[in-house]
């Protein structure tokens, strides 16, 4: 019996693309990505679409738009915005110590007029008249270890300038009426409180004016307020203070 030979052929498996990787979806994707949207804003279907508009010229026109209505809105919210906050932000010149005369020139029965400058950067307009007088311990009560009593002359109302009268011993006020004891506190007219004082010091028989602050009705020390700023009772919760001029 003849054995006849059995040939066997041995054949290479054939690659299988994944779907993700066939040919045909990877023509199908490049064609999607290279496909470019219309320019125009009515074959994107936008709203408000006309015809001929191109997405360029509307975003120029929008954009142009809200600039302006940036620019209109900052032209009445900055300025109000700085005026309300910018004094919070304002770095106040330190000022040093005034020198107002000799001790010779005070006593404490009466108050003695002086001008000392409250701001160096506006020349005379920044200059003010202050009242000095010695303190007297068996007059004055108040607590503030002042050696001077320098007394504003910036009425507590709205501003205007007092003067004293020797003859009554009072500060008053010619524009509203206003009228102050010897000490500053009120004892008649529209102002809220008491006059501000500068604080004092003696040094080398000199006498010295420093910084401005406001007194309460008890002639408590207080931060410097502007005129019309109540320090007491209920009225200084429901107007409350606010950065000093």
């Amino acid at each position: 019996m003849t054995r006849v030979p059995v040939l066997t052929v041995k054949c290479r498996p054939q690659f299988v693309f994944p779907p993700f990787l066939t040919p045909s979806s990877n023509v199908a994707d490049s064609s999607k990505r290279k496909k470019k949207k219309s320019p125009y804003t009515a074959d994107r279907g936008m709203i408000g679409a006309f015809e001929g508009e191109t997405v360029t010229r509307r975003a120029l026109f929008s954009g142009g738009a809200a600039a302006a209505g940036g620019v209109a809105t900052a032209a009445f919210a900055l300025p109000a915005l700085g005026f309300a906050i910018g004094p919070l932000f304002s770095q106040q010149n330190p000022r040093t110590l005034q020198d107002v005369g000799p001790e010779a020139d005070f006593n404490p029965q009466t108050y003695v007029p002086k001008v000392i400058s409250i701001s160096t950067d506006v020349g005379d307009v920044g200059k003010t008249t202050i009242y000095v007088r010695k303190f007297d311990p068996a007059r004055d009560t108040d607590k503030l270890n002042q050696p001077y009593v320098v007394v504003s002359t910036r009425c507590a109302h709205a501003g205007c300038p007092v003067r004293y009268v020797q003859a009554a011993q009072r500060f008053i006020c010619p524009c509203h009426g206003g009228v102050y004891d010897f000490d500053g506190k009120v004892s008649g007219g529209p102002p809220v409180r008491p006059l501000d004082r500068f604080d004092s010091k003696v040094v080398n028989g000199r006498v010295l004016v420093g910084m401005r602050f406001s007194l309460d009705s008890d002639l408590g020390r207080h931060k410097p307020r502007d005129p019309g700023q109540h320090l007491d009772g209920l009225w200084q919760y429901i107007y409350p203070s606010r950065p000093t001029t």
